[in-house]
C-alpha cells in the first residue's frame, strides 16, 4: 500500500524589476529557489515577473500571499529610487515602515558614518512587525513578514540567503525525480501512450523533453517527478518499457 503523503506546501516567487522585463538582466534566481524548495518538500507552484511599479507590486503581493503558503520576492531592496519593495510590502500589510535599529547600526558600522547617507539608511527601514533575514554576503537585510520572504535580487546574495533560510521553514517530503532518455525517439510516435501513463498517475508530473546532441543526434528524455517516491519509481519503469517498445535503448537520467 502506498504511503499517504499530504500535499506539499506551495510557494510563489515574485521577481521584481524592470531590468528583467526589459531583457537587460537575465533571471538567475528561479532555479536556485526551485531546487532548494523541492528538496525541502515545498512546491514552487508559480513565478511572476513584475515591474517596479508601486500599485502593481502591492496588488500582486496582496493577492498572492492569500493564495500560497509561502511568498518569496527578489529585487528592489537596495538604496536607489527604484528600490521600493519594502515600502510596497508595508502597504500590502497596511503597516508603516519603521527603522530597525540593529540593521541601522550594522549598516552604519559597515559603511562608516560619513558614507552612511540617507539613501543607504533607507535599507534599514522595514515594515512594522517584519523580522530581518541575516544576509551572509551583504549587510542590508531581507525580511520576513507573515508568509512573505523578501530577498535581494543579486544572485550571489539571493543564493546565500536561500541556503540559510530554507532549512528554517517547515519541511515536507522532498520531490522525487527520475527518468530515462534515448536517442532516436520521436515524441509524436508515443504521445498517446504518454497521455495514458499520465492519466494513470495523476499525482505525478510526467514530462517529455526533446534534445539534440552534437554527436549522437536527436532524442527525447522522459522524466517523472512527484512527492510519492514509490509511484515515481513505478512510473519510471513503465517509461523504460515504453522506450523499448519504440525500438530504442533506455539510458538512465537526463542526456
Amino acid at each position: 500500500m502506498l504511503q499517504n503523503i499530504p500535499s506539499p506546501k506551495t510557494a510563489c516567487l515574485l521577481i521584481i524589476g524592470n531590468e528583467i522585463l526589459s531583457g537587460r538582466t537575465q533571471d538567475a534566481n528561479t532555479r536556485t529557489l526551485a531546487l532548494a524548495l523541492n528538496q525541502h518538500g515545498i512546491r514552487l507552484l508559480e513565478v511572476r515577473i513584475i515591474p517596479d511599479i508601486e500599485e502593481h507590486i502591492v496588488t500582486t503581493v496582496t493577492a498572492c500571499r492569500k493564495n500560497f503558503d509561502f511568498i518569496f520576492t527578489s529585487g528592489g531592496i537596495g538604496p536607489t529610487h527604484d528600490d521600493i519593495t519594502a515600502s510596497c510590502i508595508a502597504k500590502s500589510f497596511n503597516v508603516s515602515l519603521v527603522k530597525h535599529q540593529e540593521s541601522f547600526t550594522a549598516l552604519e558600522e559597515y559603511f562608516g558614518t560619513e558614507r552612511f547617507n540617507a539613501a543607504r539608511q533607507r535599507m534599514a527601514y522595514l515594515p512594522e512587525g517584519a523580522i530581518p533575514i541575516a544576509d551572509p554576503v551583504a549587510i542590508a537585510p531581507g525580511f520576513i513578514i507573515e508568509n512573505v520572504h523578501v530577498l535581494a535580487g543579486v544572485p550571489k546574495i539571493f543564493t546565500a540567503t536561500i541556503a540559510a533560510l530554507i532549512p528554517t521553514l517547515p519541511q515536507g517530503t522532498a520531490l522525487s525525480m527520475t527518468g530515462w532518455h534515448a536517442y532516436g525517439l520521436r515524441e509524436g510516435d508515443f504521445a498517446a501512450n504518454l497521455t495514458t501513463i499520465q492519466e494513470n498517475f495523476p499525482q505525478l508530473d510526467i514530462g517529455s523533453y526533446p534534445y539534440e546532441h552534437p554527436e549522437n543526434g536527436k532524442g527525447v528524455a522522459l522524466i517523472v517527478k512527484g512527492y510519492h517516491a514509490e509511484q515515481v519509481q513505478d512510473a519510471a519503469r513503465i517509461l523504460h518499457d515504453l522506450i523499448i517498445t519504440q525500438g530504442q535503448t533506455p539510458l538512465a537520467g537526463e542526456p
